[in-house]
């Protein structure tokens, strides 16, 4: 079965994309830590990040460095987090999140945000890139 992300790249599912090159893709994370919390995956399904081939992985990290540059030049914050988890979707997923304070990588709490707050944001993160 595929995972929401699969579902996201097939486009079965919607979400608020930020860039997309052919083999990953980034979006705004719908219960982020803080605003402006991005996903980058590959689109490939791979179920652990370790997993990836070589290659892969290091592209993946290429990817999600040109989106935290443009999430720094979009969002005022200190920094931008990076984080792997992996427990909550069985698809690699690198976590982006704009950092004021180390409170903002809690992964128990998230921020509540609108349709039209998500979309202006996206648009202002793929315009950054």
């Amino acid at each position: 079965m595929s995972s929401l992300f699969t579902k996201i790249v097939k486009g079965e599912v919607p979400a608020y994309k930020v860039a997309e090159d052919s083999q990953f893709l980034a979006f705004l994370d719908i219960n982020p830590n803080a605003k402006g919390h991005v996903l980058c995956i590959p689109k490939k399904e791979v179920d652990k990040i370790f997993d990836l081939e070589e290659e892969v992985y290091q592209e993946l990290m290429r990817f999600s460095r040109k989106v935290a540059i443009a999430l720094e030049k979009t969002i005022e914050c200190k920094r931008v987090g990076m984080a792997v988890v992996g427990l909550e979707v069985p698809h690699v997923h690198v976590h982006l999140i704009p950092l004021n304070s180390m409170s903002d990588m809690d992964f128990s709490k998230s921020i509540k945000m609108e349709d039209e707050e998500f979309k202006k944001l996206a648009s202002s993160i793929h315009v950054n890139l």
